[in-house]
């Protein structure tokens, strides 16, 4: 499967969450797309659950499968609850973080900012979405791209403070403090089932 790059309110709809950004559609048809949407009934099997699942945490993170099966994998060989583990490594990639510190409006905004070599990671480019952040780690703005509108209208509708982030709006520079706590973690998504399918 290549990345989605379909309508974000079919995705929405799908997991009756918002989970690609505010979604006007759902609000209007909180049910499945497609002809069938409105009147489907019967409980899912234990597998559809656990699959749907991972599907979720795939759409919100942008990650293809096999990403996604190398973050399980690597949190897997790490101490600590798996589940817990892998929510700490996608929220430590460098695309998250510059959406998370109000660089960009959203995930996929983000990931071609960090292509598109608009990012800083200590003192240096790095163009790679996937970069895994360690505490301590200091992410900034280009000199020459703190003119973007995209980022300067992002950093200004900015609310939300992340504990593990570090913000300094005037200087477009935030630093990755250490690995959050699930508690911490906003996304409503159910790890343990993740850890389900895959330990099958």
């Amino acid at each position: 499967m290549a990345r989605y790059r379909g309508p974000k309110s079919k995705i929405a709809r799908k997991f009756k969450e918002p989970i690609l950004g505010p979604s006007k559609s759902l609000e209007r048809k909180n049910y499945a797309p497609g002809i069938h949407g409105k009147n489907k009934r019967g409980k899912q099997s234990e597998y559809a659950t656990q699959l749907a699942e991972k599907q979720k945490a795939k759409y919100t993170y942008g990650l293809l499968e096999r990403q996604f099966s190398n973050v399980f994998k690597k949190a897997a060989r790490k101490a600590g609850k798996t589940g817990e583990v892998m929510l700490q490594l996608l929220e430590s990639r460098l695309d998250n973080t510059v959406y998370r510190l109000g660089f960009s409006r959203t995930r996929r905004q983000a990931r071609q900012l960090v292509t598109h070599c608009h990012v800083i990671v200590n003192g240096g480019v790095v163009n790679i979405p996937s970069f895994a952040l360690k505490p301590g780690d200091v992410i900034e703005i280009r000199e020459k791209s703190k003119s973007l509108e995209v980022v300067n209208d992002s950093l200004v509708h900015h609310n939300n403070r992340f504990s593990w982030l570090e913000l300094q709006k005037n200087l477009y520079q935030g630093r990755f403090l250490n690995y959050p706590d699930r508690s911490e973690i906003p996304e409503n998504i159910k790890e343990q089932l993740i850890v389900e399918l895959y330990s099958k």
